[in-house]
């Protein structure tokens, strides 16, 4: 498993680094890129606060899509799990193992559904809101949670239909958390949303 995950982690990054994403940063999306690299740091590690057999993990991976574009939140994730491994009590392969199945699977996956909604329906803030930020972080979260537990199961792990549910429940949190913040930054501060074109799907400005 440990190989795996070193391979999509390399992957990802051997993708996300020769773009040079960081450039963006000297615009607007500066400011909530260093915020969103400290909430979801704290995020991230509070699980290993939380009493033995307490799991609650919020990714926030989808929404780091959306706001930052797929080679940006790639570099953060892995920013954030450097400050999760470094500062808390987890070894690095269970560092690995989150940074993989909560970060960058779900980023990648909300990132190719983004993609086919963009491309199969209209352009339109329903759409955007609830298809992409909504519907699409609930379909990620989960998909990622399936591969984990069946990589799991076919090494050895336990049976994956115990999982399942608590895996789909789970997606929730994240969908309703990335659904909410979406429908905020479109209202009040669409710049911080790199995925998101007023003319694309607003229409053009009125002459």
């Amino acid at each position: 498993m440990l190989v795996i995950e070193l391979f999509i982690v390399c992957a990802t990054l051997g993708v996300s680094l020769p773009l040079r994403p960081w450039r963006m940063l000297a615009g607007p999306l500066g400011a909530p890129w260093a915020a969103s690299l400290v909430v979801l740091s704290l995020l991230w590690g509070l699980p290993q606060m939380l009493p033995a057999g307490i799991s609650i993990q919020l990714s926030g991976a989808c929404l780091l899509v959306l706001m930052f574009g797929w080679p940006l939140a790639v570099i953060e994730l892995v920013l954030i799990a450097l400050v999760v491994g470094i500062f808390g009590r987890l070894g690095w392969q269970d560092v690995m193992s989150q940074l993989v199945w909560i970060g960058l699977v779900p980023a990648t996956l909300s990132l190719a559904l983004g993609e086919a909604l963009r491309r199969g329906l209209p352009a339109h803030p329903f759409i955007y809101v609830l298809g992409r930020a909504f519907i699409g972080t609930a379909l990620s979260i989960f998909l990622a949670g399936i591969a984990y537990e069946f990589a799991h199961h076919l090494l050895g792990g336990v049976a994956v239909e115990h999982a399942l549910v608590a895996r789909w429940l789970m997606a929730w949190g994240d969908a309703f958390l990335t659904g909410m913040l979406v429908a905020i930054f479109v209202a009040f501060v669409p710049e911080w949303l790199a995925t998101w074109s007023d003319r694309r799907y607003l229409g053009p400005p009125p002459d």
